[in-house]
């Protein structure tokens, strides 16, 4: 009789813990990435659908942004959770191209399992993933060309078309590329971080328009306060314009009619200075983050300025980067370099109720740091739609014109980088070339579902576009009917491209590295 015998046996993990070993493995992780990855292919391309997010609170938002379908849903699966990583990375880095990187990820994986049912070993495959892609970013290389004006607009139309901006896509394209080069001037790095978003709430999309500049909603509080306004130099102060409260508490004993004359007088004179100080400065227009005294908000009226008291601290910021000005602590440290330039302001006076506020509009300033994209349109939901839209079309046009790199959209690229790579394939002797194969035949899932979603035959566009990539000449790719042909106006920044492509390669090596499920819940 042994010595272990009648011992118990010894347990490292609980009994509710399940692991999952071999090929299971990723049987699963890529079968949770591959439903991942369907759900968003409806979305792709100028004609995809949108989705309906039901939230738990019971709002409700409509789109077919990839990054904020990903952010709304409730992953629980860790495959998925991978997923949501690599789409959070794409949209941080590139602010465009999640669903792609998505559809990717999901069919290179759907790739892999082919090749895992037949015996192929995952760091085989990890290993022809890796080769093919170095292969494409060499053909990356040679396929990217350099940004001019006319292809700028490009990018802009690009990442606009298919959310829901196609009724007013030839002013939306525009207002992205002017308000990105109205900041270049000012910046270092013109990007999206440097536009804000203004809802006009009526109207509709034709009435969207630039603002060189800044606009607000606040309520203007006396009707003889100055309007239409011409080059305002203009104060920004951070904080309250009106005599500090006591940091202490204190009592003021009066015992005559004198002292209480004199105690109202140095009252009176201590705002007096206050608004002394704010009309020898020469402003025009005073902005401040906090409440305006109402005895100097008269003497302002009187001197013919306007004040616009309460704005929070991202307005005083945008509006002092638009107009030149520096954001001020306190009203007596007023200099003359620290006046901005707006070059009109006007305000309009909306009903008086306690949810609509006056629109100050602050425009044509001189170089501004901040402009501001008005957005027409009644509805609420389908405004907030188009203003993502905006924001992925003013990403992707900066990153253009940071990095000066562009290829050529509609699946071309793609279809060119799947030609290289299997051409590529030939020079290899090992297994890993059936990597490589199923790399290219991931590539074209973009073409497929570009013609799929368009009402088209996937394959006969697929085949039509490996024809097309052998040979020289115009970008051929899927068009917005979904037929093969030149693609002359569609853009993508290299960037989102390549980035988008290495995330999605990462993601599923990642994934096909992994031989065991270590579960602590059991499931």
């Amino acid at each position: 009789m042994s010595e272990e015998a009648g011992k118990p046996p010894v347990v490292v993990v609980s009994e509710e813990t399940s692991v999952t070993s071999g090929t299971a493995v990723q049987e699963k992780l890529i079968s949770a990435a591959r439903v991942f990855s369907n759900l968003l292919k409806p979305t792709y391309g100028p004609r995809g659908l949108d989705k309906m997010l039901y939230k738990t609170n019971g709002s409700t938002a409509v789109t077919n942004d990839g990054a904020k379908i990903v952010a709304e849903l409730m992953v629980k699966h860790p495959a998925a959770k991978m997923m949501v990583a690599m789409g959070n990375t794409q949209e941080e880095a590139c602010g465009d191209g999640v669903t792609t990187t998505m559809m990717l990820c999901g069919a290179l994986l759907e790739e892999a399992n082919n090749l895992l049912s037949k015996g192929l070993h995952p760091l085989t495959l990890v290993d022809g993933y890796r080769t093919a892609m170095a292969v494409a970013s060499e053909q990356m290389d040679s396929d990217a060309v350099d940004v001019d004006e006319e292809r700028l607009l490009g990018v802009a139309e690009t990442a606009l078309t298919g959310k829901g901006t196609e009724a007013a896509i030839d002013i939306f394209a525009p207002m992205v590329r002017d308000a990105l080069t109205a900041v270049e001037e000012s910046v270092d790095k013109p990007g999206a971080e440097h536009v804000a978003m203004f809802k006009i709430g009526s109207g509709g999309l034709r009435d969207s328009h630039l603002i060189r500049g800044v606009a607000i909603r606040r309520r203007v509080l006396m009707d003889s306060l100055p309007n239409d306004l011409v080059n305002a130099r203009t104060v920004v102060i951070g904080g309250d314009v009106k005599i500090r409260k006591m940091t202490r508490t204190a009592e003021i004993q009066i015992t005559s009619a004198e002292q209480l004359d004199g105690f109202v007088e140095a009252e009176s004179e201590r705002k007096s200075e206050l608004a002394k100080a704010l009309i020898d400065s020469g402003a025009n227009l005073i902005l401040a983050g906090g409440e305006i005294d109402r005895d100097i908000l008269h003497d302002l009226a009187d001197a013919k300025i306007l004040a616009v008291p309460e704005l929070d601290e991202s307005e005083l910021e945008n509006a002092a980067a638009a107009t030149g000005a520096t954001v001020l602590d306190s009203v007596l440290d007023i200099e003359a370099s620290d006046l901005g330039l707006a070059g009109s302001v006007r305000w309009e006076r909306r009903q008086a109720t306690d949810q609509v506020e006056d629109i100050i509009t602050i425009d044509d300033c001189n170089n501004p740091g901040a402009v501001t994209l008005a957005i027409g349109g009644a509805g609420e939901t389908a405004t907030e739609e188009i203003i993502r839209g905006l924001h992925d079309a003013l990403r992707a046009t900066s990153i253009a014109l940071e990095n000066g790199q562009l290829l050529a959209g509609g699946g071309a690229s793609h279809a060119r980088i799947a030609h290289a790579v299997r051409k590529a394939s030939e020079n290899e002797s090992g297994r890993a070339r059936l990597a490589m194969d199923a790399f290219a035949r991931a590539q074209e899932t973009i073409m497929a579902t570009l013609a799929d979603n368009a009402g088209k035959d996937s394959l006969d566009a697929v085949l039509e576009m490996r024809a097309a990539a052998r040979e020289d000449g115009p970008a051929i790719g899927i068009k917005a009917d979904g037929e093969v042909g030149e693609v002359p106006g569609v853009w993508h920044p290299r960037a989102v491209i390549e980035e988008g492509l290495e995330s999605s390669v990462e993601t599923a090596m990642s994934m096909l590295r992994i031989d065991q499920v270590i579960s602590a819940r059991g499931d």
